[in-house]
């Protein structure tokens, strides 16, 4: 899952990706494909829930909102507030998903941005993370 943080997920990428999780259990309890085991089994005989996508959208939550409390070039970009120069022609059929997409809710974008600089909500809505850093002097 290296890199997860930056993945836009449609519906088919977050199916494969948790077909892909139940394959990994079946093949850690060495159940053959043709035996008839439901998920629900094999998933209390390995003992784990279904935690990928919760995972990946814990890990793009800690970005991102690091992201936004910061004032650099990426956090432009991901606004789209850079101008260019290339042309763009309407594209067909559905808008292109976005990255922040799979984060906003029904509040909107500003929203996202104030809870952002509250780094105690934004952990408390996105999952803790890996806790507090604690750095020691090695002096």
């Amino acid at each position: 899952m290296y890199g997860a943080e930056t993945w836009t997920l449609r519906a088919a990428d977050q199916k494969y990706l948790e077909s892909f999780e139940m394959r990994c259990g079946r093949r850690m309890e060495k159940i053959s494909w043709t035996d008839h085991v439901r998920n629900e089994e094999v998933l209390l005989r390995v003992n784990k829930k279904r935690d990928i996508l919760h995972e990946i959208r814990k890990r793009k939550g800690n970005w991102i909102g690091h992201i936004l409390r910061r004032n650099c070039l990426l956090k432009y970009v991901i606004e789209g507030k850079i101008k260019g120069e290339m042309e763009v022609a309407r594209r067909r059929g559905r808008r292109r998903k976005k990255l922040l997409d799979d984060l906003k809710d029904r509040r909107g974008y500003s929203h996202l941005k104030e809870e952002a600089l509250d780094r105690t909500m934004w952990r408390h809505r996105f999952g803790g993370g890996f806790g507090l850093v604690v750095r020691q002097n090695t002096e």
